[in-house]
């Protein structure tokens, strides 16, 4: 027969306690950062006429879908160019990154632990000085107001964060792997394609998200390189029609919406994957 002392009830309470109240805490941290996001939805579903009533409505009581068809007419080109120019730098990135991280982690030339540290300060230059730098290079090259600058300049924020995690993941496959397509006659880059790629699509995954939103939600590289382009992403679009229609809210919010539902959509998607993409490298055996 088992007895429970006090002492122990006692514990056992606490530690119930305290996790039912990072519980609690959490829930209203949660709900207190996607506040925003459904205030979002709230005013986008929002017709015009009730847009001024005091105090607002905190549900969409009448819901109109007049702002999102006037993003389907206003925006949908802005859409198409961010989806194009976002789809493109995530393959630029891959062909770039996944080879260099490939040769960092199991080919280890001569210099590779600078070549390291030298990646990672290229991520820690501000934006604003690539924008400048990418502005005279692009006036001269022709690449100026151009969708395949914009997928140039988005590509190398996310080139430094694509080697770094391939060369992290792909460190974590054992050598027995590549010894072993080497005795069947693999050269380097087939044990590269048909051995080591395969096995890295976590690491491939969350280097293609992250690529994807940084290039999606762009605006600096895109008002500096692109503001007198005819293919403007849908950043762009917002910025512009916030400028020309500043009354008619609930399209400016559908806006946001619709641009935001590819990204959300992503996220959850690659979850799963992100997670073990993002943490390889982190424990050795």
């Amino acid at each position: 027969m088992t007895t429970t002392t006090p002492t122990t009830t006692s514990a056992s309470t606490r530690r119930a306690r305290r996790g039912t109240g990072r519980t609690v805490l959490g829930v209203v941290a949660t709900l207190v950062m996607l506040f925003p996001v459904y205030w979002m939805v709230n005013v986008s579903l929002t017709p015009q006429d009730r847009m001024r009533k005091s105090p607002p409505d905190l549900f969409p009581f009448h819901p109109s879908l007049e702002g999102y068809r006037t993003v389907i007419a206003d925006q949908g080109p802005y859409l198409a160019t961010s989806l194009v120019i976002s789809l493109a730098t995530v393959v630029l990135t891959l062909l770039i990154s996944a080879p260099a991280g490939f040769a960092l982690a199991k080919l280890r030339p001569r210099g590779a632990g600078a070549l390291t540290f030298v990646v990672l300060i290229s991520q820690m230059i501000p934006g604003v000085i690539m924008a400048m730098g990418f502005y005279a290079v692009f006036l001269n090259a022709g690449l100026l107001d151009n969708p395949v600058g914009l997928v140039i300049a988005d590509s190398t924020i996310a080139v430094p964060f694509g080697v770094l995690i391939f060369s992290a993941f792909m460190s974590g496959v054992p050598d027995e792997i590549m010894q072993a397509a080497k005795m069947d006659g693999a050269g380097t880059f087939r044990t590269f394609w048909a051995i080591v790629l395969p096995v890295s699509r976590n690491a491939a995954v969350t280097v293609s998200l992250f690529t994807f939103l940084w290039a999606w939600s762009d605006f600096l590289y895109a008002n500096t390189l692109a503001r007198s382009s005819d293919y403007q992403p849908i950043t762009l679009g917002i910025y512009k029609y916030i400028g020309n229609n500043s009354s008619d809210w609930n399209a400016i919010l559908a806006t946001a919406v619709v641009a935001s539902i590819p990204a959300a959509v992503l996220l959850v998607a690659a979850q799963r994957y992100v997670s073990a993409g993002v943490t390889a490298g982190a424990v050795k055996d």
